[in-house]
């Protein structure tokens, strides 16, 4: 089976960072923060191996760019596949506005 290598971009690490700050700090609860940062990551390293099985955007920007949403929970995590490589370039919350927060990206 072909394996992919992962890379987590600055933006998405940054995105995983304020997702964890938010929770531990703003809700106060460190332990809730902690747990949903490592579902995250444990999803984003099971896209080594067929990442296709995500599909692709179906706006017409996103799916051109070849842009991919896997949901993890109340969130989001949006990549493309490069040759052998994965890249996730966000991580975000499912309930804000997406289309936005990628444009501004």
């Amino acid at each position: 089976m072909k394996q992919y290598k992962i890379q987590i971009t600055d933006m998405a690490l940054s995105d995983m960072e304020e997702i964890y700050n938010y929770i531990a700090e703003k809700l106060q609860a460190p332990e809730a923060a902690m747990g949903q940062y490592n579902r995250i990551a444990d999803t984003i390293e099971t896209l080594d191996t067929f990442p296709e099985r995500v599909k692709l955007m179906e706006t017409e920007e996103e799916c051109a760019l070849g842009l991919r949403q896997m949901p993890v929970d109340n969130f989001s995590v949006f990549f493309h596949i490069r040759e052998e490589r994965v890249i996730i370039t966000n991580v975000l919350y499912s309930a804000s506005d997406i289309a936005k927060r990628l444009r501004d990206s």
